[in-house]
C-alpha cells in the first residue's frame, strides 16, 4: 500500500492485476507497440473534429443552455428518487408523452441512457425461454440487456432478412432487434423487409433509432415513421446523447407497457430519475430540432457529398448511408497508421475497435454535423485521400 498526492493506493489481488496485465500486454504494448490506439494527437481549433454524436450542433446553442441555466438556479429542491415513484401528473411524464408524440408512438419511457434504454427494455421483455434475433451490427448494448437474463441469442447476418426468416423457422418466434442506422459505419436498415419479417413469424421487434431521430425524415423524423412502419414496430430506443445532445434514454412503446416496465427494468427501477434541468434542456431540444430542416438538409448535404467522393475515388467507403460514415482499414495497427495520417492533415475521427467491432475490422468513423462548410468537407476528402495513400504506400 502506498500514499499517493490522492490518497492511499490499495494493491489489488493477485487475479485482478493478471488480468489486467495480460490485456495491457496483449493490447497496448504488443498489438498498438506502447502507444493507445484511441488517443492521438491534440486537434486544435482549427482541426476538423469528427467524433462527436451531436449532429445538429445543440450543445453550443445560447438559447438552449439560458434555458437550462435558468430552470437550474431558479428550480425548486430537487427530490431524487427512482422514476418508478413519478406520477402520471409529473414533468418526467408530460415530456415522455411529447417525446412519444414526436416519434408516432403510444407511449414513451424516459431512461437514464440509451444504453440503460436498451438492456433495460431487453431485460424487462427477453427470457431464457424467449429467442432473441440480433442484426450482427447491432448495438452492444441489445446483446447485453438480452444476455442479461440468459435469452437464447441468434445472430443473423447484417441487413438479411431472408437469413433471419431461416433462423426464426428454425429456432421459432421471438424478438428481432436492429438499429435503424448502425452506429458504427452509417448503413441504413433494411426495415421494410425486417418488418415483414416479423409480421409473418409474429415476432416482437425493437428498433434503435438513436442516430436517426432529430435527423432523419422531415421533423426529424424516425426511420420507422418515415417509411410508414409505426404499425409494425413494437418498441423503439433512442439515446438522446445524439441529436438531442442530452444524457438520457427513450423507449417508445404501446401503451399499458410503462407500468411493467418500471418495475421490470432493473436499470430504470434502482437508479435515480432525470434532473428537472435536463427536462428542461430535452423539452427545449425537442423544440429546436422540430424547427431545423434547414439544418438536416445541410448535415445531409455535406454526409452525401463526402461520402459519395471517397467512394467514388476508390475507398472502402460504403456508398450507401448516413451521416455516419466508416473508414476501414485492416486490423488495429493498420487502423493507427491511418489515424496517424488522417491527424496529419487536421482531420480527426473516433477509432472503434474492439468491443465495438470485430478484432480485425477497426476502423475510423466519421460523424457528420451540421456545422461542416462546403470548405471543411474537401478538405475532409482531400485529407482521407492523402491518408490512405500514405498507409497503403506503408503496407506494400
Amino acid at each position: 500500500m502506498a500514499v499517493t498526492e490522492h490518497g492511499l493506493d490499495v494493491m489489488l489481488p493477485a487475479f485482478i492485476e493478471e488480468r489486467m496485465e495480460r490485456f495491457n500486454q496483449k493490447r497496448y504494448k504488443d498489438t498498438w507497440g506502447g502507444r493507445h490506439l484511441l488517443h492521438g494527437a491534440a486537434p486544435s481549433a482549427s482541426s476538423i473534429r469528427l467524433s462527436s454524436n451531436d449532429y445538429l450542433c445543440l450543445s453550443s446553442e445560447l438559447s438552449l443552455l439560458k434555458s437550462q441555466a435558468k430552470a437550474m438556479i431558479n428550480a425548486p429542491k430537487q427530490v431524487l428518487m427512482s422514476p418508478v415513484f413519478h406520477d402520471e401528473n409529473s414533468a418526467t411524464r408530460t415530456l415522455e408523452r411529447a417525446l412519444a408524440r414526436y416519434m408516432g408512438t403510444a407511449d414513451g419511457i424516459l431512461c437514464q441512457s440509451g444504453w440503460a434504454a436498451n438492456t433495460g427494455l431487453m431485460q424487462a421483455i427477453a427470457s431464457a425461454h424467449i429467442p432473441v434475433y440480433l442484426d450482427h451490427m447491432a448495438h452492444m448494448s441489445l446483446w447485453y440487456g438480452a444476455q442479461a437474463v440468459r435469452a437464447p441469442v441468434y445472430s443473423f447476418r447484417h441487413n438479411d432478412a431472408a437469413h433471419l426468416e431461416a433462423q426464426i423457422h428454425s429456432k421459432g418466434p421471438g424478438i428481432i432487434a436492429v438499429d435503424a442506422i448502425y452506429s458504427t459505419n452509417g448503413d441504413l436498415c433494411q426495415l421494410r423487409d425486417i418488418t415483414t419479417v416479423a409480421r409473418q413469424t409474429q415476432s416482437a421487434l425493437v428498433v434503435d433509432e438513436s442516430h436517426s431521430l432529430g435527423v432523419y425524415g422531415k421533423g426529424g423524423a424516425t426511420v420507422t415513421q418515415t417509411l410508414g412502419l409505426e404499425d409494425s414496430v413494437h418498441f423503439i430506443t433512442v439515446s438522446l446523447a445524439k441529436a438531442f445532445a442530452g444524457r438520457a434514454g427513450l423507449i417508445g412503446c404501446p401503451n399499458g407497457v410503462r407500468d411493467y416496465f418500471m418495475m421490470a427494468s432493473y436499470p430504470t427501477c434502482f437508479s435515480s430519475s432525470l434532473l428537472d434541468h435536463e427536462l428542461v434542456w430535452l423539452e427545449q431540444a425537442l423544440n429546436f430540432i422540430t424547427a431545423s430542416e434547414s439544418r438536416r438538409e445541410h448535415l445531409r448535404d455535406m454526409s452525401k457529398r463526402v461520402r459519395q467522393q471517397l467512394h467514388g475515388a476508390g475507398l472502402p467507403v460504403s456508398n450507401i448511408g448516413e451521416q455516419i460514415i466508416a473508414l476501414e482499414a485492416g486490423d488495429e495497427t493498420q487502423t493507427m497508421q491511418l489515424r496517424d495520417a488522417l491527424e496529419s492533415h487536421d482531420v480527426y475521427g473516433s477509432v472503434f475497435c474492439s468491443p465495438a467491432t470485430p478484432l480485425r475490422h477497426a476502423l475510423i468513423r466519421f460523424s457528420m454535423n451540421s456545422s461542416i462548410s462546403l470548405e471543411q468537407a474537401e478538405r475532409i476528402v482531400k485529407g482521407a485521400l492523402a491518408a490512405y495513400s500514405k498507409v497503403r504506400g506503408k503496407q506494400t
